[in-house]
């Protein structure tokens, strides 16, 4: 096998967790989205902040530690669909969103976008949300470079619980 450095591709990192993900949220039926909207448990279900037509929840496999999305309670799938309440909601959660992960994880920057469709890489093809994903300079190092793999340095529960903390002592956007 003739190996080139740095790789000229990105090699696949078991993760078995994932599994569990597909089975539970979406083979059984299960709408996560969904569940968090109408929940009384926002803490079971990852929710940092609510709106009144939109929520804003914890990625549970994220691209990077404090992956945040901006979701519609009812299910929407085409943009188009949104009201316009639905849109000021989202994108006050967003900004929110990134006030929040300022302070909580320092983020420098961030990607902030919709994945529509199945060729865009959603997910969840049902029920629209806006990512919110922290960057900082010199994230992606070496280890996503030549390894491929990316590390998430912090578990979501005590991440959530600071956010929920910081989110106490913001003012309201």
């Amino acid at each position: 096998m003739n190996e080139s450095f740095p790789k000229d591709h990105i090699e696949s990192l078991w993760a078995p967790w994932r599994v569990e993900y597909f089975q539970a949220e979406h083979q059984s039926g299960t709408d996560f989205l969904s569940d968090a909207a109408t929940t009384d448990d926002d803490a079971s279900h990852l929710v940092v902040a609510r709106r009144d037509t939109a929520f804003l929840i914890m990625n549970k496999y994220p691209y990077s530690a404090g992956h945040l999305m901006a979701v519609p309670n009812r299910k929407v799938v085409d943009m188009a669909e949104i009201s316009e309440s639905e849109t000021l909601d989202l994108w006050s959660l967003t900004i929110h969103a990134q006030h929040l992960l300022r302070e909580a994880v320092k983020a420098q920057g961030f990607n902030v976008g919709w994945n529509l469709g199945k060729a865009a890489g959603a997910g969840v093809l049902d029920h629209l949300h806006i990512h919110i994903v922290p960057r900082w300079a010199g994230d992606s190092n070496f280890i996503a470079v030549v390894g491929g793999t990316r590390i998430i340095p912090e578990g979501l529960r005590p991440l959530f619980e600071r956010l929920v903390e910081i989110q106490k002592n913001l003012t309201p956007t």
